[in-house]
């Protein structure tokens, strides 16, 4: 069975609105090895549809992008994607999957069949998922920046704190900082 990764830019003070963070070739290069080191992505309908509407075009070449950002979408296109939404159920993106069904039960087996573990980015998501105990780790790379609105980590909330032990913190030359926590038992 895989592990479940949340991993999501976050500034310090938890805003997780995607245009808040450093998006340059050292943040783009830590992403890329979270996902080499993951079997799936996974993914809300949301979060689909705005990588949908940019990676794919920056993977053909059709956007200028640098080095860094071209290697993420190029290894993003290969990578297999699944998608929760109730709204939504044709994925043409390549490798794209949708998630039907009970969102425990189809995310279980998810994990259950990808041993190199599945990483969702995704912040409703993943508060829905942790709701349910199936996140076992967190990958949070947060940017030295106070944003001052939402969205928020967990905005919705969750019925009890998450114990978690650190695994790792590694600072970027950015100022960014990559923290890596397992949950606790």
């Amino acid at each position: 069975m895989g592990l479940l990764t949340f991993s999501i830019n976050v500034t310090l003070d938890g805003c997780v609105d995607h245009q808040e963070g450093i998006a340059d070739d050292e943040t783009h290069a830590y992403f890329t090895r979270l996902m080499d080191e993951g079997g799936a992505m996974l993914w809300g309908r949301t979060t689909y549809e705005m990588m949908e509407s940019y990676w794919p075009a920056v993977a053909r070449s059709d956007e200028d992008a640098p080095p860094a950002m071209r290697e993420w979408a190029l290894k993003l296109e290969a990578k297999p994607k699944y998608v929760v939404s109730s709204t939504r159920s044709d994925f043409p993106w390549t490798n794209s999957h949708h998630v039907v069904g009970d969102l425990l039960t189809a995310v279980q087996d998810l994990k259950d069949a990808t041993p190199g573990g599945v990483l969702v980015g995704s912040g409703k998501l993943a508060t829905e998922l942790d709701q349910l105990d199936l996140i076992d780790e967190y990958k949070f790379l947060v940017h030295p920046r106070i944003a001052g609105h939402g969205p928020t980590l967990y905005q919705g909330g969750l019925r009890s704190t998450r114990r978690l032990d650190l695994i790792s913190a590694e600072p970027l030359s950015n100022g960014a900082v990559a923290l890596h926590y397992r949950r606790a038992d």
